[in-house]
C-alpha cells in the first residue's frame, strides 16, 4: 500500500522548470552584453584620464571642441531616448502606429547625431588633427578623442541599423501589446549608449 501511494505521489512531482522565460533570456544576454560594454567604454575613459593626467602640454578642450554643437548632439540623444520610451509604451498600449512613429523619430534623432559628429570630424581633420598629430598640443588627445568618439559613433551606427531592423518588424505587425519584447531590449541598447555619451560629452568635452 505504501509504494503504491510513493508512486503515485512521485507521478505528481511537477518537473524542474527554468525561472527564465524565452523573453527574459533576451533581456539577460541584452544586460550581460552592455555590461562587457560598460567595461570596454569604462577602460577608454580611464586610458583618456591617465593620458591627460600625464601630459603637460593638454590642449583646453573647449578652444578645439565645438562645445555649442555638441551640446546640441546631446539633447537630440537626450530627446531619442524619450521617443525611444514612448515607442515601447504605445506598442504595450495596443498602438502599432505610435510605436512606428517613436520609432522613426528616435532613428532620425541617431542619424542626425552621426551626422553633425561627421562634420566635427571631418573640421578637426582639415584642422590638422588627426590620431597621430595635433597642432594644439598633446597628440595623443587626437588619438583618444577620434578612438573614444569613433567608438561611440560605431556603437549609435549599429543602434540606428537595429532600430531600423526593429521598426521594419513592426511595419509588419509582428508587435502587439502582449508581444513587446524586442521593443524593448533595444531600447535597453539605446539608453545605454544615450547613458555612456553624456559620459563622454562631460569628461571630453567639459572637463
Amino acid at each position: 500500500m505504501s509504494q503504491a501511494v510513493a508512486a503515485e505521489h512521485s507521478l505528481a512531482v511537477d518537473p524542474v522548470e527554468s525561472p527564465l522565460t524565452p523573453e527574459s533570456w533576451g533581456k539577460l544576454g541584452m544586460w550581460i552584453f552592455l555590461a562587457g560594454d560598460a567595461m570596454s567604454f569604462g577602460a577608454l575613459l580611464a586610458g583618456y584620464g591617465a593620458y591627460r593626467y600625464m601630459s603637460h602640454d593638454w590642449p583646453v578642450p573647449s578652444n578645439i571642441l565645438g562645445i555649442p554643437m555638441t551640446a546640441f548632439m546631446t539633447f537630440l540623444l537626450i530627446c531619442s531616448s524619450v521617443t525611444m520610451v514612448k515607442a515601447l509604451s504605445a506598442i504595450r498600449h495596443g498602438d502599432p502606429k505610435g510605436m512606428q512613429k517613436f520609432l522613426a523619430l528616435t532613428i532620425l534623432g541617431g542619424m542626425s547625431f552621426l551626422g553633425m559628429q561627421g562634420f566635427e570630424w571631418t573640421k578637426l581633420i582639415l584642422e590638422g588633427v588627426t590620431v597621430t598629430e595635433n597642432p594644439f598640443g598633446a597628440p595623443l588627445f587626437g588619438t583618444t578623442f577620434f578612438v573614444l568618439t569613433g567608438f561611440h559613433g560605431c556603437h549609435v551606427t549599429a543602434g540606428v541599423i537595429y532600430l531600423a531592423c526593429i521598426l521594419a518588424q513592426g511595419m509588419k505587425a509582428r508587435y502587439s501589446a502582449e508581444n513587446n519584447n524586442a521593443v524593448e531590449i533595444v531600447g535597453l541598447y539605446w539608453h545605454f549608449v544615450d547613458l555612456v555619451w553624456i559620459l563622454v560629452f562631460t569628461f571630453v568635452y567639459l572637463i
